[in-house]
């Protein structure tokens, strides 16, 4: 497990200023030789068969949330059974790093308690794994569909062989116009 200095500030990361470039790449690191196998798979699986077409059906399976009705308590702590396989850094349940995200949050921002609480429930759409869905659909850092990826995705453009999208769509992400995805 990759050790943070516990006083970096992680959103140092989505800087683009040349300076914070050696800690964003300290922060995690995405090597295909160095990553547990179940990390590169996932991210394989997940450019792979991520599309439009993937993502449209989904949005018809799921526009009516009727997969089930819980409390925020009960979904956190059914988080105490899933393992994020995504996740190099991380090999414990996703209640823990929930409760580490909002406590980091609350310890920086004390008086932002809408950003404590978006800390803590930004994993729950890791619940539809409980619900039948692959690890591959519902963890990992996200992407568009529809366009030709980022050069700084995860894996590098590599990752997404056999994913019909890269072909049908030209679009680069850079500058894709939200029409055109």
């Amino acid at each position: 497990m990759t050790q943070v200095d516990e006083h970096f500030d992680p959103s140092l990361v989505y800087r683009p200023e040349p300076v914070h470039v050696e800690k964003q790449q300290k922060l995690r690191m995405f090597d295909v030789a160095h990553c547990p196998d179940r990390v590169v798979k996932t991210y394989r699986d997940m450019h792979r068969n991520q599309t439009v077409e993937f993502v449209t059906k989904k949005l018809q399976d799921f526009h009516m949330c009727s997969r089930g009705h819980m409390t925020v308590m009960e979904a956190l702590q059914t988080l105490n059974k899933f393992i994020d396989a995504s996740d190099p850094d991380v090999d414990v349940p996703n209640i823990y790093h929930a409760f580490q995200t909002a406590e980091r949050i609350r310890e920086r921002h004390p008086d932002k308690e809408w950003f404590q609480l978006t800390g803590l429930l930004h994993d729950l759409g890791k619940l539809l794994a409980f619900f039948g869905e692959p690890q591959w659909a519902v963890v990992g850092d996200t992407f568009p569909v529809g366009c030709i990826p980022a050069p700084s995705v995860v894996f590098g453009i590599d990752s997404f062989e056999g994913n019909p999208d890269i072909e049908k769509y030209k679009v680069p992400v850079q500058s894709a116009d939200i029409q055109q995805v």
